[in-house]
């Protein structure tokens, strides 16, 4: 477990700047190199703190907070293992809420600061994450149904067990409505575009302009995570192979391994698909995030009826 979340802290700001490398070497451009994100949280955190005046202590909480339920969640995940310490209660209530948790956060830091863009991008963010989260929740609860439980350890577990449920139509379309969820809870293309700070369509962005110094890195570094997290979620659910049963140190260095190759390769696959996706109209946003909940919901039916309960 302890390791689990060592990797995810160390390796997000890693898989955001590989996935940064393949989109500008795609791009034609040479890329400011994989450990770019790790030396710009270094120099943030360097930086003197800096506090916008008149905001209060949601402003500055916000930061921790949203690193720190982060963390809690990859403990929680059963990412490398299954069989860990705290696999009882990794239920998927809880991971959702402890998600939605360091949401609420940076939107009512957005809204401290009393700015039209903390204001705007906070009103935005909690539009997307009122469809967001739903979702996640319908999704991973389809495929929780052959498990009849809402364990995220005992789901894994039986998908690992029976790889078929994976490609089920139910298991087809919670991952379709899963991924969709994904992309905007992490801010990604079509979505919303985490390069750019345009007015009329970031999301994200515009709750954090006001942060600096090491504030701004422990926003950066919870995006990060989250991003990390969420991959692995997926890479978990639809693709359990190797991930341990048990708690020797073979089983649980080959799920560690696994884990690492599955969740870079899913980025390097996300940042490829980026170069060639749009971004989605911010009025058309709650319509592409409505057809994933209708996903979700069809799912939730189609493994009712499959599994006969």
């Amino acid at each position: 477990m302890a390791a689990q979340v060592v990797v995810v802290v160390a390796g997000a700001p890693l898989l955001a700047g590989l996935m940064r490398q393949v989109r500008a070497r795609m791009e034609g451009r040479a890329g400011a190199g994989v450990r770019q994100p790790w030396r710009d949280l270094r120099k943030l955190l360097r930086k003197e703190p800096v506090t916008p005046v008149g905001t209060g202590p949601a402003f500055r909480v916000a930061p921790l907070l949203l690193v720190a339920t982060t963390a809690v969640v990859a403990a929680l995940l059963p990412l490398v293992s299954t069989d860990t310490p705290v696999s009882g209660r990794a239920d998927l209530i809880v991971v959702v809420a402890l998600l939605a948790l360091g949401t609420v956060a940076l939107a009512l830091a957005g809204l401290d600061t009393g700015t039209a863009f903390g204001g705007m991008g906070a009103s935005r963010e909690m539009t997307v994450a009122a469809l967001v989260e739903p979702t996640i929740l319908l999704a991973v609860f389809a495929l929780s149904i052959p498990s009849g439980s809402t364990n995220l350890a005992a789901i894994v577990s039986g998908a690992a067990d029976d790889p078929a449920r994976s490609a089920s139509p139910a298991g087809l379309l919670a991952i379709a409505a899963l991924a969709v969820a994904v992309l905007a809870e992490t801010g990604r293309l079509p979505v919303d575009n985490p390069s750019t700070h345009l007015e009329l369509t970031m999301i994200h962005e515009a709750m954090v302009l006001e942060y600096a110094g090491p504030d701004l890195a422990l926003v950066e570094l919870g995006a990060q995570m989250r991003l990390a997290v969420l991959l692995g979620l997926l890479t978990s659910l639809f693709a359990p192979w190797g991930i341990a049963t048990t708690a020797t140190w073979a089983a649980l260095a080959v799920g560690l391994a696994l884990l690492v190759v599955k969740v870079t390769l899913l980025g390097a696959v996300l940042a490829a698909a980026e170069v060639f996706w749009a971004k989605v109209r911010l009025f058309r946003v709650p319509e592409l995030l409505a057809g994933s909940f209708l996903l979700a919901l069809l799912a939730v039916a189609a493994s009712f009826f499959l599994n006969g309960r």
